[in-house]
């Protein structure tokens, strides 16, 4: 029978008592961890999120209570009243922060039962991740995504404590607005009062901060929820958290001070570690010089060297073709890998070939020659230049990606990570954070045949570079930052547009017509029109961040209800069809022809 709670009211969690409280009598109330009868006495782990105590039930002690104790299982939620005891000698257990203590049962109400659970509720468990995800509410019993979470709301205290002692006003947007589809695809909601018509889910709330910020709002933040309808990966989910902020009158160094504040105050707080302020700062042009990508991981070194200039006029056509038709040849220098054998050099060439690399040539550098299929076609002297700008030395393992320089960038970019994860390079426990700045305004989207923002459209670019926004766009630099920690883009931001005719003239850049825009953005642009201050800003990804302050592998340990790689929700089965109702209302039809 399930027994309802009547004058028993909890007292004390499990993880706070201690040696102090030995003699006082207690109420504590949580699940079964496990069960243990040892000879006629009863053992009860009992667990809630603040950890476990050790439940005695002595048939010499209370016999009623006793004979009832011998009905629970795991799972059970209980409520049992006691005293606390000392452990007898021996029998302590430092594993636990109550190892030294124990409650003599003197009441007991079982207050639910539970059937047997899918999985044990420990860290180490050897289940499926749909499994867990399948029964979620199970799953965050477990200490580790209970630890996240709790974790997760440290974080977000200490950054509103921060933001809110730094005079920064924490004021919500619309999560219904305006389709305004300049990334990735929107999440479209079907308006009932006005048929035909959609909002959209907001990917940021970037319009409606810079708005504020002309509305005199000079400082503020929100911890808020985006939407972005994108292929998935450990790393993404169709619904996150930003923490978001503006700023007016304001420049590059005056955000990134106030962000790096906000960040040492989270460690400080989370994770007790005192980070040092300003991080390093590095250009894009130096980060993709030298790691081949824009997010740097910083803690190991096995930096890009391009070698372009050495083997353009080699014997070795393949590299110098590429340098004739604009491309690029770089080298990565694995320090002491000459024993990788042809099995994982193969792989390693599956690896850059997701990159598109056509390939990964390879020299082993032995004693007294360089054992390798394309060296007979260098010079000495060309060997010799190689040698000296790779730092090449007996028992090392040189990598070559010859292609255009995006794909070569990206190719060895990731296939640097991948080493330095392979030959363990990087240290869990250190946070190397860095700054990379003055990022290109535009890309060039060869299907599309037109220019695309880099970072969004509402960046403003660098004012020396003003003058390259009609002749020569790709050569125009933005004023946007990233932040970035242990190769992983934490946060990021820009000094934004606030005069509208520098904005229709970017717009203009990126091939849209006047109406287009006004379409579009005309309510920002107007809004430009009434008096807007300088502003600039940042958000953070709340998720990513939490991740690696976890020491997890993927965001979806540190989200309590998340999704998986097909935008599911295995726990609630969504999304599911609508009913024929439902979208008469809507006066929608599907049509999946």
């Amino acid at each position: 029978m399930i027994e309802p709670l009547g004058d028993m009211r909890r007292t004390h969690h499990c993880e706070e008592l201690g040696a102090e409280h030995i003699g006082h009598e207690v109420v504590l109330m949580g699940w079964v961890q496990r069960r243990r009868d040892h000879g006629g006495v009863i053992f009860i782990d009992l667990r809630d999120r603040n950890g476990i105590t050790q439940v005695v039930f002595n048939p010499e002690h209370n016999p009623a209570v006793h004979e009832k104790a011998h009905s629970i299982r795991s799972e059970f939620v209980l409520a049992v009243k006691g005293k606390v005891e000392k452990r007898p000698d021996g029998m302590t257990n430092p594993e636990l922060v109550t190892g030294e203590i124990e409650v003599m049962a003197d009441d007991l109400k079982i207050l639910n039962r539970a059937q047997t659970p899918p999985f044990m509720i420990e860290d180490d468990i050897d289940v499926s991740e749909n499994i867990r995800l399948q029964n979620r509410h199970i799953d965050l019993r477990r200490p580790k995504i209970q630890k996240n979470l709790i974790t997760r709301h440290k974080a977000s205290a200490a950054i509103r404590n921060y933001m809110n002692r730094n005079g920064f006003l924490d004021i919500e947007t619309p999560v219904l607005t305006k389709s305004t589809p300049e990334g990735a695809r929107d999440y479209l909601v079907p308006s009932r009062v006005n048929a035909g018509m959609f909002y959209a889910l907001p990917q940021s709330p970037q319009l409606f901060k810079q708005l504020l910020m002309i509305s005199g709002f000079d400082r503020y933040y929100q911890i808020v929820r985006c939407f972005r309808d994108e292929d998935l990966r450990a790393d993404r989910q169709p619904e996150f958290t930003q923490v978001d902020m503006e700023m007016s009158f304001v420049g590059e160094e005056d955000v990134m001070a106030v962000a790096e504040g906000m960040v040492a105050a989270v460690f400080k707080e989370v994770l007790d570690i005192t980070l040092e302020t300003p991080f390093k700062r590095m250009t894009y042009a130096e980060a993709m010089d030298r790691f081949g990508l824009d997010r740097p991981d910083l803690r190991f070194g096995l930096e890009l060297k391009d070698l372009s200039d050495i083997v353009e006029g080699s014997g070795f056509k393949v590299f110098a073709n590429v340098v004739k038709k604009g491309g690029m040849v770089k080298a990565i220098n694995a320090k002491g890998c000459e024993n990788f054998s042809r099995k994982e050099i193969d792989d390693l060439t599956d690896f850059v070939a997701v990159y598109r690399a056509k390939g990964l040539a390879w020299i082993k550098v032995r004693e007294t020659e360089w054992q390798s299929p394309i060296a007979k076609f260098f010079s000495d002297e060309e060997k010799q230049q190689m040698t000296d700008r790779l730092n090449m030395e007996p028992g090392d393992l040189v990598f070559f990606v010859a292609d255009m320089p995006k794909i070569t960038n990206d190719a060895l970019g990731n296939l640097r990570n991948h080493l330095g994860a392979k030959l363990q390079l990087t240290d869990p426990n250190e946070f190397n954070f860095v700054w990379v700045t003055h990022f290109p305004m535009f890309e060039y989207d060869e299907t599309e045949k037109r220019y695309q923002a880099l970072h969004h459209p509402f960046t403003s670019p660098q004012e020396s570079d003003y003058e390259l926004l009609e002749t020569d766009p790709l050569a125009v630099n933005s004023r946007a930052y990233d932040m970035v920690l242990n190769g992983s883009e934490i946060g990021g931001g820009s000094i934004r547009i606030h005069q509208k005719d520098l904005q229709v003239k970017i717009l203009h850049a990126l091939g849209m017509e006047k109406e287009e825009y006004e379409e579009k953005f005309g309510f920002l642009i107007s809004a430009l029109d009434s008096g807007a201050p300088p502003h600039g800003g940042l958000a953070f990804g709340l998720d990513r961040l939490m991740t690696i302050l976890c020491g997890g592998d993927s965001i979806r340990e540190v989200i309590a209800f998340p999704k998986t790689q097909k935008g599911a929700c295995l726990l609630t089965q969504a999304p599911s069809a609508a009913s024929r109702e439902q979208l008469m209302e809507l006066a929608l039809k599907i049509d999946l022809a």
